[in-house]
Protein backbone atom coordinates (compact mmCIF):
# COMPACT_ATOMS: atom_id res chain seq x y z
CA UNK A 1 0.00 0.00 0.00
CA UNK A 2 1.13 3.21 -1.14
CA UNK A 3 1.89 5.53 2.49
CA UNK A 4 -0.34 8.26 2.70
CA UNK A 5 1.02 11.81 4.00
CA UNK A 6 -1.87 11.73 6.82
CA UNK A 7 0.13 8.81 8.09
CA UNK A 8 4.00 10.68 8.15
CA UNK A 9 1.66 13.60 10.37
CA UNK A 10 0.15 11.03 12.20
CA UNK A 11 3.71 9.45 13.08
CA UNK A 12 5.41 12.56 13.85
CA UNK A 13 2.59 12.96 16.50
CA UNK A 14 3.55 9.22 18.13
CA UNK A 15 6.95 10.62 17.98
CA UNK A 16 6.61 14.35 20.09
CA UNK A 17 3.84 13.48 22.27
CA UNK A 18 3.57 9.70 23.09
CA UNK A 19 7.54 8.29 22.72
CA UNK A 20 7.28 6.32 19.53
CA UNK A 21 10.74 5.60 18.01
CA UNK A 22 12.42 3.01 15.73
CA UNK A 23 14.26 1.20 18.06
CA UNK A 24 16.58 -0.41 15.46
CA UNK A 25 18.22 -0.09 12.36
CA UNK A 26 19.85 -3.09 11.80
CA UNK A 27 22.67 -4.06 8.47
CA UNK A 28 23.06 -7.55 7.76
CA UNK A 29 26.33 -8.07 6.28
CA UNK A 30 27.30 -11.92 4.95
CA UNK A 31 30.75 -12.82 6.12
CA UNK A 32 30.78 -16.01 3.68
CA UNK A 33 33.61 -15.28 1.62
CA UNK A 34 35.66 -13.89 4.36
CA UNK A 35 37.76 -16.70 5.26
CA UNK A 36 41.25 -17.40 4.53
CA UNK A 37 43.75 -20.24 6.27
CA UNK A 38 45.71 -17.29 7.57
CA UNK A 39 43.82 -15.64 9.79
CA UNK A 40 45.08 -12.11 9.95
CA UNK A 41 43.66 -12.27 6.05
CA UNK A 42 40.68 -13.09 7.78
CA UNK A 43 40.66 -10.68 9.95
CA UNK A 44 41.49 -7.82 7.04
CA UNK A 45 38.68 -9.17 5.31
CA UNK A 46 36.01 -8.82 7.96
CA UNK A 47 36.92 -5.90 8.86
CA UNK A 48 37.09 -4.30 5.15
CA UNK A 49 33.74 -5.80 4.54
CA UNK A 50 31.64 -4.26 7.27
CA UNK A 51 33.38 -1.07 6.54
CA UNK A 52 32.31 -1.12 2.68
CA UNK A 53 28.68 -1.33 3.54
CA UNK A 54 28.53 0.20 7.31
CA UNK A 55 30.47 2.75 6.77
CA UNK A 56 27.65 5.03 5.95
CA UNK A 57 25.09 3.37 7.88
CA UNK A 58 24.60 5.71 10.92
CA UNK A 59 24.80 8.71 8.57
CA UNK A 60 21.72 7.09 6.10
CA UNK A 61 20.18 6.85 9.45
CA UNK A 62 20.29 10.48 10.39
CA UNK A 63 19.65 11.53 7.11
CA UNK A 64 16.25 9.48 7.45
CA UNK A 65 15.65 10.69 10.96
CA UNK A 66 16.07 14.29 9.94
CA UNK A 67 13.80 13.59 6.77
CA UNK A 68 10.65 12.37 8.74
CA UNK A 69 11.15 13.55 12.24
CA UNK A 70 11.27 10.26 13.82
CA UNK A 71 13.96 9.10 16.09
CA UNK A 72 15.63 5.91 15.39
CA UNK A 73 17.28 5.20 18.26
CA UNK A 74 19.77 2.40 17.65
CA UNK A 75 21.71 1.52 14.20
CA UNK A 76 23.26 -1.57 14.40
CA UNK A 77 24.81 -4.53 11.95
CA UNK A 78 24.40 -8.43 12.62
CA UNK A 79 26.47 -10.30 10.69
CA UNK A 80 26.51 -14.44 9.27
CA UNK A 81 27.05 -16.47 12.45
CA UNK A 82 30.54 -16.33 13.19
CA UNK A 83 31.07 -20.43 13.52
CA UNK A 84 29.39 -21.28 9.76
CA UNK A 85 32.40 -19.40 7.59
CA UNK A 86 35.06 -19.92 10.32
CA UNK A 87 34.30 -23.43 11.11
CA UNK A 88 37.94 -24.80 11.22
CA UNK A 89 39.74 -21.93 13.36
CA UNK A 90 40.56 -22.24 17.42
CA UNK A 91 39.26 -20.73 20.39
CA UNK A 92 42.31 -18.23 20.27
CA UNK A 93 41.40 -17.13 16.65
CA UNK A 94 37.82 -16.60 17.09
CA UNK A 95 38.19 -14.45 20.08
CA UNK A 96 40.47 -12.39 17.38
CA UNK A 97 37.36 -12.26 15.15
CA UNK A 98 35.57 -10.87 18.08
CA UNK A 99 38.38 -8.05 18.19
CA UNK A 100 38.21 -7.49 14.66
CA UNK A 101 34.32 -7.06 14.99
CA UNK A 102 34.65 -4.91 17.91
CA UNK A 103 37.19 -2.52 15.86
CA UNK A 104 34.63 -2.26 13.22
CA UNK A 105 31.99 -1.15 15.14
CA UNK A 106 33.54 1.04 16.89
CA UNK A 107 34.83 3.24 13.14
CA UNK A 108 31.52 2.99 11.54
CA UNK A 109 29.84 4.23 14.94
CA UNK A 110 27.36 1.75 15.97
CA UNK A 111 26.66 0.51 19.53
CA UNK A 112 26.40 -3.24 18.84
CA UNK A 113 27.58 -5.69 16.20
CA UNK A 114 25.58 -9.11 17.17
CA UNK A 115 26.60 -12.61 15.25
CA UNK A 116 28.72 -14.06 17.52
CA UNK A 117 26.87 -16.86 17.11
CA UNK A 118 26.44 -20.76 16.98
CA UNK A 119 23.51 -22.94 15.92
CA UNK A 120 23.90 -26.04 18.05
CA UNK A 121 20.61 -27.75 18.03
CA UNK A 122 21.56 -31.04 17.07
CA UNK A 123 24.85 -31.24 17.87
CA UNK A 124 28.51 -29.40 17.52
CA UNK A 125 31.15 -29.70 14.78
CA UNK A 126 34.80 -29.04 15.88
CA UNK A 127 34.57 -25.45 15.24
CA UNK A 128 31.50 -24.76 16.99
CA UNK A 129 32.78 -26.28 19.97
CA UNK A 130 36.14 -24.01 19.84
CA UNK A 131 33.88 -20.71 18.97
CA UNK A 132 31.71 -21.50 22.07
CA UNK A 133 34.52 -22.13 24.22
CA UNK A 134 35.53 -17.84 22.87
CA UNK A 135 32.41 -16.83 24.04
CA UNK A 136 34.01 -15.93 27.70
CA UNK A 137 37.22 -14.20 26.66
CA UNK A 138 35.46 -12.91 23.52
CA UNK A 139 32.59 -10.78 25.72
CA UNK A 140 34.87 -9.67 27.77
CA UNK A 141 37.61 -8.25 25.56
CA UNK A 142 35.41 -6.44 23.63
CA UNK A 143 32.58 -3.87 24.24
CA UNK A 144 30.20 -4.05 21.30
CA UNK A 145 30.43 -7.85 20.12
CA UNK A 146 27.08 -9.35 20.84
CA UNK A 147 26.91 -13.59 21.12
CA UNK A 148 23.84 -15.80 20.74
CA UNK A 149 23.74 -19.75 20.77
CA UNK A 150 20.92 -21.38 19.92
CA UNK A 151 20.37 -24.64 21.84
CA UNK A 152 17.00 -26.33 20.53
CA UNK A 153 14.01 -26.25 17.98
CA UNK A 154 10.79 -27.75 16.93
CA UNK A 155 12.20 -29.70 14.47
CA UNK A 156 15.55 -31.20 16.46
CA UNK A 157 14.80 -31.15 19.79
CA UNK A 158 16.48 -29.64 22.58
CA UNK A 159 20.55 -30.24 22.84
CA UNK A 160 21.22 -30.86 26.70
CA UNK A 161 25.08 -31.61 25.97
CA UNK A 162 24.77 -27.40 24.43
CA UNK A 163 22.79 -26.05 27.54
CA UNK A 164 24.87 -27.51 29.90
CA UNK A 165 28.10 -25.93 27.92
CA UNK A 166 26.20 -22.87 27.54
CA UNK A 167 25.50 -22.50 31.73
CA UNK A 168 29.45 -22.76 32.27
CA UNK A 169 30.15 -20.16 29.48
CA UNK A 170 27.60 -17.99 31.71
CA UNK A 171 29.17 -18.34 34.73
CA UNK A 172 32.49 -17.70 33.24
CA UNK A 173 31.54 -14.95 31.39
CA UNK A 174 29.72 -13.20 34.53
CA UNK A 175 33.36 -13.78 36.20
CA UNK A 176 35.17 -12.15 33.95
CA UNK A 177 33.20 -8.96 33.46
CA UNK A 178 31.99 -9.14 37.31
CA UNK A 179 33.70 -5.81 37.78
CA UNK A 180 30.98 -4.64 35.51
CA UNK A 181 27.91 -6.08 37.07
CA UNK A 182 28.99 -8.90 35.06
CA UNK A 183 27.87 -7.34 31.68
CA UNK A 184 29.25 -9.18 29.38
CA UNK A 185 25.90 -11.50 30.50
CA UNK A 186 23.91 -8.67 28.81
CA UNK A 187 25.61 -9.44 25.35
CA UNK A 188 24.38 -13.10 25.42
CA UNK A 189 21.27 -14.85 24.36
CA UNK A 190 20.80 -18.20 24.69
CA UNK A 191 17.95 -19.66 21.99
CA UNK A 192 15.18 -22.07 20.93
CA UNK A 193 13.89 -21.56 17.53
CA UNK A 194 15.77 -18.75 17.11
CA UNK A 195 14.69 -16.49 13.70
CA UNK A 196 17.43 -15.70 10.95
CA UNK A 197 16.41 -12.21 10.35
CA UNK A 198 15.63 -10.33 14.20
CA UNK A 199 17.44 -6.90 13.99
CA UNK A 200 17.28 -6.70 17.77
CA UNK A 201 20.53 -7.52 19.98
CA UNK A 202 22.16 -9.70 21.53
CA UNK A 203 19.81 -12.50 19.52
CA UNK A 204 20.38 -10.86 16.22
CA UNK A 205 22.81 -12.34 13.09
CA UNK A 206 22.56 -12.53 9.30
CA UNK A 207 20.89 -15.85 8.59
CA UNK A 208 22.40 -18.30 5.99
CA UNK A 209 19.23 -17.69 3.92
CA UNK A 210 19.65 -14.14 4.00
CA UNK A 211 21.02 -11.85 0.89
CA UNK A 212 24.73 -10.61 0.55
CA UNK A 213 23.15 -7.97 2.43
CA UNK A 214 19.99 -6.58 3.81
CA UNK A 215 18.52 -3.81 6.02
CA UNK A 216 16.08 -5.14 8.84
CA UNK A 217 13.54 -2.50 10.74
CA UNK A 218 12.75 -3.22 14.79
CA UNK A 219 10.31 -0.66 15.61
CA UNK A 220 9.10 0.31 19.13
CA UNK A 221 5.92 1.86 20.50
CA UNK A 222 5.01 1.05 24.13
CA UNK A 223 4.08 4.44 24.55
CA UNK A 224 1.79 4.95 21.78
CA UNK A 225 -0.25 1.62 22.61
CA UNK A 226 -0.15 2.34 26.36
CA UNK A 227 -1.53 6.27 25.26
CA UNK A 228 -4.14 4.74 23.45
CA UNK A 229 -5.36 1.95 26.26
CA UNK A 230 -5.99 4.86 29.08
CA UNK A 231 -7.78 7.47 26.21
CA UNK A 232 -9.98 4.13 25.93
CA UNK A 233 -11.49 4.31 29.02
CA UNK A 234 -13.54 1.50 29.98
CA UNK A 235 -14.17 -0.86 26.59
CA UNK A 236 -14.24 -4.18 27.11
CA UNK A 237 -11.65 -6.76 25.71
CA UNK A 238 -12.06 -7.20 22.64
CA UNK A 239 -12.59 -3.74 21.66
CA UNK A 240 -9.71 -3.40 23.66
CA UNK A 241 -7.82 -5.33 21.48
CA UNK A 242 -9.09 -3.40 18.45
CA UNK A 243 -8.07 0.08 19.95
CA UNK A 244 -4.56 -1.98 20.19
CA UNK A 245 -4.48 -3.18 16.52
CA UNK A 246 -5.54 -0.02 15.46
CA UNK A 247 -2.68 1.54 17.31
CA UNK A 248 -0.11 -0.78 16.47
CA UNK A 249 -0.93 -1.50 12.32
CA UNK A 250 0.21 2.41 12.65
CA UNK A 251 3.23 2.14 14.09
CA UNK A 252 4.08 -1.49 11.96
CA UNK A 253 3.26 1.36 8.67
CA UNK A 254 5.61 4.39 9.91
CA UNK A 255 8.56 1.62 11.34
CA UNK A 256 8.47 -0.01 7.98
CA UNK A 257 8.80 3.32 5.58
CA UNK A 258 11.72 4.59 7.67
CA UNK A 259 13.37 0.75 7.03
CA UNK A 260 12.68 1.29 3.53
CA UNK A 261 14.13 4.82 3.47
CA UNK A 262 17.48 4.02 4.95
CA UNK A 263 17.65 0.60 2.91
CA UNK A 264 17.15 3.08 -0.25
CA UNK A 265 19.65 5.28 0.71
CA UNK A 266 22.12 1.98 1.16
CA UNK A 267 20.98 1.14 -2.74
CA UNK A 268 20.38 -2.69 -1.18
CA UNK A 269 17.40 -4.63 -0.27
CA UNK A 270 15.02 -4.32 2.45
CA UNK A 271 14.37 -7.53 4.50
CA UNK A 272 11.64 -7.27 7.46
CA UNK A 273 10.05 -5.10 9.89
CA UNK A 274 9.89 -6.78 13.37
CA UNK A 275 7.09 -5.15 15.24
CA UNK A 276 8.38 -6.53 19.32
CA UNK A 277 7.02 -3.89 21.36
CA UNK A 278 9.88 -3.00 22.79
CA UNK A 279 10.45 -1.13 26.25
CA UNK A 280 13.39 1.00 27.39
CA UNK A 281 13.68 2.30 31.28
CA UNK A 282 12.37 5.49 30.52
CA UNK A 283 9.12 6.59 31.83
CA UNK A 284 6.29 5.86 29.90
CA UNK A 285 7.87 3.58 27.81
CA UNK A 286 6.88 -0.09 29.51
CA UNK A 287 5.59 -3.04 28.81
CA UNK A 288 4.53 -3.42 32.29
CA UNK A 289 2.82 0.37 32.07
CA UNK A 290 0.87 -1.38 29.41
CA UNK A 291 -0.58 -4.38 31.41
CA UNK A 292 -1.14 -2.66 34.49
CA UNK A 293 -3.44 0.14 32.08
CA UNK A 294 -4.71 -2.82 30.85
CA UNK A 295 -6.21 -3.56 34.49
CA UNK A 296 -4.23 -5.48 36.49
CA UNK A 297 -2.56 -3.75 40.11
CA UNK A 298 0.73 -4.81 39.18
CA UNK A 299 2.89 -7.32 36.89
CA UNK A 300 2.54 -10.41 38.43
CA UNK A 301 -0.60 -10.48 39.19
CA UNK A 302 -3.25 -13.41 38.57
CA UNK A 303 -4.36 -12.21 35.12
CA UNK A 304 -0.90 -11.07 33.54
CA UNK A 305 -0.07 -13.96 31.44
CA UNK A 306 -3.49 -13.65 30.12
CA UNK A 307 -3.61 -9.57 29.26
CA UNK A 308 0.02 -10.45 27.86
CA UNK A 309 -1.49 -12.89 25.78
CA UNK A 310 -4.01 -10.79 24.00
CA UNK A 311 -1.45 -7.92 23.76
CA UNK A 312 0.74 -10.17 21.96
CA UNK A 313 -1.91 -11.49 19.84
CA UNK A 314 -2.81 -7.82 18.85
CA UNK A 315 0.09 -6.64 18.09
CA UNK A 316 0.96 -9.51 15.73
CA UNK A 317 -2.51 -9.42 14.04
CA UNK A 318 -1.81 -5.36 13.21
CA UNK A 319 1.59 -6.13 11.86
CA UNK A 320 0.16 -8.59 9.41
CA UNK A 321 -2.38 -6.51 8.11
CA UNK A 322 -0.11 -3.35 7.66
CA UNK A 323 2.86 -5.30 6.18
CA UNK A 324 3.69 -8.12 3.92
CA UNK A 325 7.20 -7.98 5.33
CA UNK A 326 7.10 -8.79 8.61
CA UNK A 327 9.54 -11.12 10.29
CA UNK A 328 11.91 -11.32 13.04
CA UNK A 329 10.27 -12.22 16.66
CA UNK A 330 7.45 -9.71 16.30
CA UNK A 331 5.15 -9.44 19.70
CA UNK A 332 5.84 -8.25 23.03
CA UNK A 333 9.64 -8.19 25.04
CA UNK A 334 9.46 -8.58 28.47
CA UNK A 335 13.19 -8.09 29.81
CA UNK A 336 12.96 -6.97 33.51
CA UNK A 337 16.27 -4.89 33.45
CA UNK A 338 15.16 -2.84 30.65
CA UNK A 339 11.74 -2.13 31.72
CA UNK A 340 11.03 0.10 34.47
CA UNK A 341 7.83 -1.29 35.57
CA UNK A 342 9.44 -4.52 35.29
CA UNK A 343 12.24 -3.18 37.76
CA UNK A 344 10.02 -1.89 40.12
CA UNK A 345 7.34 -5.04 40.09
CA UNK A 346 10.62 -7.51 40.78
CA UNK A 347 11.94 -5.54 42.80
CA UNK A 348 8.94 -5.32 45.14
CA UNK A 349 8.34 -9.02 44.78
CA UNK A 350 5.31 -8.71 42.83
CA UNK A 351 7.02 -10.08 39.86
CA UNK A 352 9.13 -13.77 40.44
CA UNK A 353 11.01 -15.96 38.07
CA UNK A 354 8.41 -18.51 38.01
CA UNK A 355 5.70 -16.06 36.90
CA UNK A 356 8.07 -14.50 34.56
CA UNK A 357 8.55 -18.37 33.07
CA UNK A 358 4.57 -18.26 32.82
CA UNK A 359 4.19 -15.13 30.76
CA UNK A 360 7.43 -16.17 28.16
CA UNK A 361 4.54 -18.98 26.97
CA UNK A 362 2.39 -15.95 25.40
CA UNK A 363 5.52 -13.18 24.61
CA UNK A 364 8.00 -13.20 21.71
CA UNK A 365 10.84 -14.15 23.29
CA UNK A 366 11.56 -15.33 27.11
CA UNK A 367 13.46 -14.92 30.41
CA UNK A 368 15.18 -11.49 29.10
CA UNK A 369 17.56 -9.74 30.84
CA UNK A 370 17.16 -11.28 34.75
CA UNK A 371 20.06 -10.91 37.39
CA UNK A 372 19.92 -13.71 40.05
CA UNK A 373 22.24 -14.71 42.26
CA UNK A 374 26.15 -15.07 41.38
CA UNK A 375 26.43 -18.51 43.29
CA UNK A 376 23.81 -19.46 41.21
CA UNK A 377 24.93 -23.13 40.45
CA UNK A 378 25.70 -23.73 36.43
CA UNK A 379 22.72 -26.99 37.16
CA UNK A 380 20.49 -24.53 37.73
CA UNK A 381 21.02 -22.64 35.02
CA UNK A 382 21.24 -25.18 32.58
CA UNK A 383 17.71 -25.98 34.37
CA UNK A 384 16.22 -22.85 33.47
CA UNK A 385 17.27 -22.23 29.91
CA UNK A 386 15.84 -25.99 29.61
CA UNK A 387 12.44 -25.57 30.98
CA UNK A 388 12.44 -22.07 28.22
CA UNK A 389 13.62 -24.38 25.33
CA UNK A 390 10.69 -27.17 26.60
CA UNK A 391 8.38 -23.86 26.28
CA UNK A 392 9.60 -23.54 22.83
CA UNK A 393 10.15 -26.77 21.19
CA UNK A 394 6.28 -27.44 22.42
CA UNK A 395 4.81 -24.55 21.18
CA UNK A 396 6.50 -24.21 17.95
CA UNK A 397 7.36 -20.62 19.19
CA UNK A 398 11.07 -18.75 19.43
CA UNK A 399 12.12 -18.53 23.37
CA UNK A 400 15.37 -17.29 25.01
CA UNK A 401 17.34 -16.61 28.81
CA UNK A 402 19.45 -13.89 28.75
CA UNK A 403 20.39 -14.44 32.13
CA UNK A 404 22.73 -12.83 34.34
CA UNK A 405 24.58 -14.68 37.50
CA UNK A 406 26.06 -11.08 38.96
CA UNK A 407 29.42 -12.36 40.45
CA UNK A 408 29.49 -11.42 43.80
CA UNK A 409 25.91 -10.29 44.47
CA UNK A 410 22.68 -11.83 46.15
CA UNK A 411 19.69 -11.28 46.58
CA UNK A 412 18.82 -7.59 47.86
CA UNK A 413 21.68 -6.03 45.61
CA UNK A 414 21.22 -3.98 42.50
CA UNK A 415 23.12 -4.40 38.84
CA UNK A 416 22.83 -0.86 37.09
CA UNK A 417 24.32 -0.62 33.34
CA UNK A 418 22.55 2.71 32.73
CA UNK A 419 21.27 3.57 28.87
CA UNK A 420 19.60 1.30 27.66
CA UNK A 421 20.21 -1.80 29.60
CA UNK A 422 19.08 -0.19 32.31
CA UNK A 423 19.12 -2.17 35.86
CA UNK A 424 17.77 -4.77 37.83
CA UNK A 425 17.61 -6.38 41.24
CA UNK A 426 19.16 -9.91 41.89
CA UNK A 427 16.01 -12.08 41.79
CA UNK A 428 15.81 -15.64 43.75
CA UNK A 429 15.92 -18.19 42.21
CA UNK A 430 14.95 -21.75 43.55
CA UNK A 431 17.25 -23.83 45.70
CA UNK A 432 16.12 -26.91 44.22
CA UNK A 433 18.19 -29.08 42.00
CA UNK A 434 17.93 -30.24 39.23
CA UNK A 435 21.72 -31.26 38.35
CA UNK A 436 21.02 -34.79 37.95
CA UNK A 437 18.54 -34.15 35.42
CA UNK A 438 20.80 -31.83 33.29
CA UNK A 439 23.64 -34.24 33.31
CA UNK A 440 22.22 -36.82 31.99
CA UNK A 441 23.11 -35.19 28.72
CA UNK A 442 21.89 -35.76 25.27
CA UNK A 443 19.35 -34.44 23.82
CA UNK A 444 15.75 -34.29 24.20
CA UNK A 445 13.64 -35.55 21.57
CA UNK A 446 11.71 -33.89 19.37
CA UNK A 447 8.16 -33.22 19.69
CA UNK A 448 5.27 -35.13 17.70
CA UNK A 449 4.40 -31.86 16.14
CA UNK A 450 8.22 -31.84 14.20
CA UNK A 451 6.62 -33.97 11.95
CA UNK A 452 5.59 -31.53 9.49
CA UNK A 453 6.97 -32.36 6.02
Amino acid sequence: MPYEFEEILETIKMTEIEHFDIRTVTLGISLRDCFDRNIEITKQKIYDKILKYGKNHVAYAREVEAQFGVSIANKRVSITPVSIPFDSYKAEDFVEIAKTLDKAAEVIGIDYIAGYSALVQKGFTNGELEMIKSIPRALSETKRVCSSINVASTKAGINMDAINLMADVIKETARLTGDQDSIGCAKLVVFCNIPEDNPFVAGAFHGVTEPEVVLNVGISGPGVVLDAIRSAGTVDLQQLSEIIKKTVFKITRAGELIGRKVAEKHGIPFGIVDISLAPTPAIGDSIADILKAMGVEDVGAPGTTAALAMLNDAVKKAGLMASSSVGGMSGAFIPVSEDQGMIDAAAKGHLTLEKLEAMTSVCSVGLDMIAVPGDTPASTLAGLIADECAIGVINDKTTSVRVIPAFGKSVGDTIDYGGLLGKAPIMPISALSSKIFVERGGRVPAPMRSLTN
